[in-house]
């Protein structure tokens, strides 16, 4: 008899503790995004390439990738006129220089830097709108001729860029 109501005791508090559990929402977040439950929707218009010199494919890989890291990392639905969060902007800069001189007076490395002005704008909480700019770069050996190593290097310096964007615009730390 006593072995029934000790079972029962164990029965209860498990129950209560499984009905607790399941009353609670609890919502975890392993990227760290913070968005309010009120945004549902983003948009990004493209982003014009305003750099003194122009890399025909830059604006369309850097607004694709803009939008996938946001579809990606995030429950927002893109929206076409305009979301409750919206990005947009330009690309300000794109350029090669040497940084690393050998004793010969020759460029041992070269950096290509990228550089992009973003207007990030929420409807629903204003206060964390802004209008930023953004650079990144990478090196690459002299060696090398830049149409040769270019698509790579963009491709790990629009990452990098859009990394920067999204945090600035959904990581609260």
């Amino acid at each position: 008899m006593k072995r029934i109501g000790r079972y029962t005791r164990v029965l209860a508090v498990v129950l209560a503790l499984l009905l607790t559990l399941t009353a609670c929402k609890v919502s975890y977040s392993f990227s760290g995004v913070n968005i309010s439950p009120e945004v549902l929707t983003y948009s990004v218009e493209y982003f014009q390439n305003r750099a003194p010199i122009v890399q025909a494919q830059l604006s369309q890989v850097f607004t694709d990738a803009l939008m996938d890291k946001i579809q990606g990392n995030t429950s927002l639905d893109l929206s076409t006129d305009g979301g409750d969060v919206s990005f947009s902007g330009e690309i300000t800069g794109y350029e090669t220089r040497p940084t690393a001189i050998t004793s010969r007076e020759t460029a041992a490395r070269n950096r290509l830097t990228i550089s992009v002005r973003v207007k990030y704008t929420n409807a629903m909480e204003p206060d964390l709108d802004y209008d930023s700019s953004f650079s990144r770069y990478e090196d690459y050996d002299s060696s090398q001729d830049l149409t040769s190593v270019e698509n790579e290097l963009i491709e790990l310096i629009v990452e990098n860029l859009v990394e920067d964007i999204f945090n600035k615009a959904f990581i609260s730390w």
